[in-house]
């Protein structure tokens, strides 16, 4: 039996290197191939035989490292409110341990004489230790079973280790006294290390429950019922009740419920969701039909070939649910450098300890104790902890003061290595709407500026009352005042083909050059050569004629935006490769791409194809960007390393994008880019400034100086170089809002 895949929501991860470790246990099951877990919205994709593999054996994999599997279908349907319930508990624990955290601080710093001053912190302590922060030791002593850290082990460290001493020092101050160190306590410095990173979990989880989004507005797009003729009887019934074979009736202004052929009818149907492309597709007789497409004019009778998860729009949701899936973490850093810290730190600690008792017996315990204390407290991980979330905050912030919305720190970290950025044509490059590029008259017919006037009101009147995108183009061109008289007799409209109509005694035609040849008009040898010269140039062609003369021909085209030929050649002197993809005709892919100055491109792509090609590039080790602003490119948006979606596009592109730029606008691509490298770059200085505390002070904090000098770096003096160094990184990330993008 063939491998099969599926995708599975997880519960209790914390950081990364959590998922590292179920992707770890996941793969060592006998039987399955592959597991990748993604953190960002806390799924595991995994590949597996299942005559060798079951899922209660992937599920007990799991458990064993203390998170959870889930793979019962009806509690994964249910994600979005476990969703709400996550995010609202994490909400409460924020505001609630901060509450307890102020007053704690106060206390410390500015009431040395309140009465019975240690006690009150200890009980206003004890909540944010032992409830609103325990799931970090919780899952700090989990991980210690398998001989693993990561950074709930550094805050169960720092802040544990300080709270302890704070607490032996409570019950038996006269003990430290007597050592002549004093009765120092640090309840403050343990509340306020959890609280601070309760807020950057809070932040994280509320990210994260955006991005399965994208997947419930796929689904939804779906209809629920379908009307079907039975036994010669037309039928409501639920859209799973559909079966291969049946004759669905689909009527004008509904969706199409499943994918087939049609039977019987001729109408206009909008395929933007599929094919990305603005105009409607003329379907009769034989042509195919799409689930969850609008049919707009007719009605249609339709033999229904696939149903349920044979659908296309059912396969877009499978790729997209793979895609989020199979994308790795890419922010690490903090994790690798944790788990090489954690042990190096505790390890000093405790040499420290055994070094000054041996060595310096006459100090006694509670000395050698009292040095460990500061070289854990010093190591403690608050700036380690800000140093990625506060650059993230203020360059989210920064590129959404631009009109640009960037998801989350993954996104980030990951967009500033991109070296490809492929874009979609239609509605990304060019405007996504037909426009009248121009229009040639012919003079020797329509005689002076009079007539053309009287012309374009004729053309407008009768315009008004087509459906066709073409009508609101050829509008719009024209710009006819309103008081005109717009009296049409004898309106008829061929649907995708043209329209006729007489206005003030005049019979008009207007569509296609197939449609005007059919009502037997003449065109002048010069507006002949005008239409071969369009067509040549992938323009669409609109024929005017005048009772029986062809006295007009309209060039319409998808515009392109005045900003796409600037953003690719910026995007090329910043070393990036651009490529373009589109669905249309290879005519007008190579006109579009030879006025932007893009070298390399794909015509005729179906989604499926676009997120092949993803694929492709990627495995030829390419880091890719893919913008665009349709449903059928979010395959290919989910897939590529960052999704960058036109914010004038879809719902479904928005949200299977990690990237979205507000206006639509292409220079807004290059501007996030420049944000984000100077994001990134932060960040790696927040993280220099977060460990050159500890590599100069740890050492300090040991003693090292103290036989030269005589110097011993007080626990009071760590806590406060503790202190500095968020401050420092801190101050380094709002720095980030100042600096000009360039």
């Amino acid at each position: 039996m063939k491998s099969i895949k599926e995708i599975y929501k997880l519960e209790g991860m914390s950081c990364t290197a959590c998922a590292s470790s179920v992707n770890s246990m996941l793969s060592s099951v006998k039987g399955v191939q592959s597991a990748n877990v993604n953190f960002a919205n806390q799924t595991v994709l995994v590949e597996y035989d299942p005559e060798t593999a079951s899922v209660k054996q992937l599920e007990e994999a799991v458990s064993q490292i203390g998170y959870r599997l889930i793979t019962d279908k009806e509690l994964m349907a249910d994600e979005e409110a476990r969703e709400a319930k996550r995010l609202h508990k994490a909400r409460i624990n924020l505001i609630a341990s901060f509450a307890f955290a102020i007053p704690v601080f106060i206390i410390s710093m500015f009431l040395p004489r309140l009465p019975y001053r240690n006690w009150v912190m200890l009980v206003l302590s004890c909540p944010v230790m032992f409830w609103f922060g325990k799931e970090f030791f919780v899952i700090a002593w989990k991980r210690a079973w398998y001989f693993s850290t990561n950074m709930d082990t550094l805050v169960a460290l720092g802040s544990g280790t300080a709270f302890l001493f704070s607490l032996y020092n409570t019950f038996f101050p006269m003990k430290t006294q007597g050592m002549g160190m004093g009765s120092h306590m640090y309840y403050e410095a343990a509340v306020v290390i959890i609280s601070f990173i309760l807020l950057g979990r809070f932040l994280e989880e509320r990210a994260r429950t955006r991005t399965s989004t994208a997947i419930r507005k796929l689904v939804n797009l779906g209809v629920k019922t379908a009307r079907v003729i039975r036994n010669g009887e037309e039928k409501e019934i639920l859209i799973s009740k559909v079966r291969i074979g049946d004759i669905v009736v689909i009527r004008p202004g509904e969706k199409i419920p499943v994918d087939g052929i049609v039977t019987e009818g001729e109408s206009l149907v909008d395929e933007s969701m599929i094919t990305g492309e603005s105009l409607p597709a003329v379907k009769k007789t034989g042509d195919r039909l799409i689930g969850a497409t609008m049919n707009q004019t007719g009605s249609l009778l339709l033999l229904a070939e696939k149903i349920g998860e044979q659908t296309v729009l059912a396969q877009i949701i499978r790729l997209v649910q793979e895609a989020q899936g199979s994308r790795a973490p890419v922010q690490k850093t903090v994790d690798r450098i944790a788990s090489v810290f954690v042990p190096v730190v505790m390890a000093i600690a405790v040499l420290t300890f055994f070094t000054w008792l041996i060595f310096f017996p006459s100090l006694g315990f509670t000395h050698a104790i009292t040095t460990a204390v500061s070289v854990l407290i010093i190591a403690c991980p608050c700036a380690l902890g800000l140093a990625t979330p506060t650059a993230i905050i203020v360059g989210l912030g920064k590129a959404a003061e631009h009109g640009i919305l960037i998801r989350d720190a993954r996104s980030l970290e990951e967009f500033c290595k991109i070296n490809l950025i492929v874009l979609d044509k239609t509605g990304t490059i060019t405007t996504g709407k037909p426009g009248v590029s121009e229009i040639n008259w012919d003079e020797d017919e329509t005689g002076g500026p009079e007539a053309i006037a009287g012309i374009s009101a004729a053309v407008s009147a009768i315009e008004w009352r087509s459906e066709h995108p073409y009508a609101r183009a050829l509008i719009e061109f024209f710009k006819v005042p309103e008081n005109t008289d717009n009296t049409v007799a004898g309106f008829e409209s061929l649907t995708g083909k043209g329209v006729s109509g007489v206005y003030a005694k005049n019979l008009y035609h207007i569509g296609s050059p197939t449609y005007i040849d059919g009502k037997e008009c003449s065109i002048s040898e010069t507006l002949a050569e005008y239409t071969q010269l369009l067509k040549k140039q992938a323009f669409s062609v609109v024929y005017i004629a005048r009772n029986s003369r062809v006295v007009a021909v309209a060039a319409i085209s998808d515009s392109i935006k005045p900003e796409s030929a600037g953003a690719v050649k910026d995007l090329k002197n910043m070393g990036i490769e651009v490529h373009m993809l589109s669905g249309d005709s290879v005519a007008i892919s190579s006109q579009i791409a030879a006025k932007t100055g893009i070298d390399f491109f794909k015509a005729e792509a179906s989604p499926l194809e676009k997120s092949e090609y993803i694929r492709a590039k990627q495995e030829s080790g390419q880091k890719v960007g893919m913008v665009g602003d349709g449903i059928n490119d979010s395959p290919a948006l989910a897939l590529s390393d960052v999704g960058i979606a036109m914010g004038t596009g879809t719902d479904i592109a928005i949200e299977s994008a990690r990237i979205i730029l507000l206006k639509g606008d292409l220079a807004k691509l290059v501007m996030a880019l420049k944000i984000s490298r100077q994001t990134v770059r932060t960040i790696r200085q927040n993280l220099f400034w977060a460990f050159f505390y500890n590599l100069l002070s740890i050492p300090i904090a040991a003693g090292v100086l103290f036989p030269f000098t005589g110097f011993l770096l007080n626990p009071m003096i760590a806590g406060a170089a503790m202190a500095f160094s968020s401050v420092s990184v801190v101050s380094n990330s709002l720095l980030l809002k100042t600096r000009k993008i360039i």
